[in-house]
């Protein structure tokens, strides 16, 4: 398994990806959302790729004048979830953005399906929005707080 930057050829296995994991995990509609992101909103974005084959990906996004860093759009193929593959790219990208002196908290939002995910390496719910995704698919807000954990 090797982690490296997303480069603009994997933008087509990366949007089969994120289908795959609708309904389940994202709304059909933030399918586009995710497309216009890869192409204009991208920080830093990863991929997770083994024998060629893309299985994973996550972003980070840096918003300065908050002073907080996100980890945003993680994705992992449907066959390969459980296997330490989002665990991996968490922690990739939670050791990047802990190096940026410029940045006081760490943020994910995400939805009730994924959220104990998170919760098992130290974030923590701020806030809960329903149907904030799509309907049925509500934000949780949470905050990177290690020692809580």
């Amino acid at each position: 398994m090797k982690i490296r930057p997303y480069i603009p050829s994997d933008k087509n296995a990366l949007i089969q990806l994120i289908e795959s994991n609708v309904p389940l995990y994202f709304a059909p509609e933030e399918v586009e959302e995710y497309k216009r992101y890869l192409e204009e909103e991208l920080d830093q974005y990863f991929v997770v790729e083994e024998d060629g084959q893309l299985l994973g990906a996550g972003g980070i996004n840096i918003l300065v004048k908050e002073k907080e860093g996100r980890i945003s759009w993680d994705v992992v193929a449907p066959a390969s979830q459980g296997k330490g593959i989002g665990r991996a790219l968490l922690l990739y990208r939670l050791g990047i953005l802990q190096k940026i002196p410029a940045i006081d908290c760490i943020r994910v939002r995400t939805s009730q399906v994924v959220y104990p995910f998170y919760e098992k390496y130290g974030f923590v719910t701020q806030q809960i929005q329903k149907d904030f995704w799509a309907i049925g698919l509500d934000l949780y807000d949470m905050e990177f707080q290690p020692e809580k954990k």
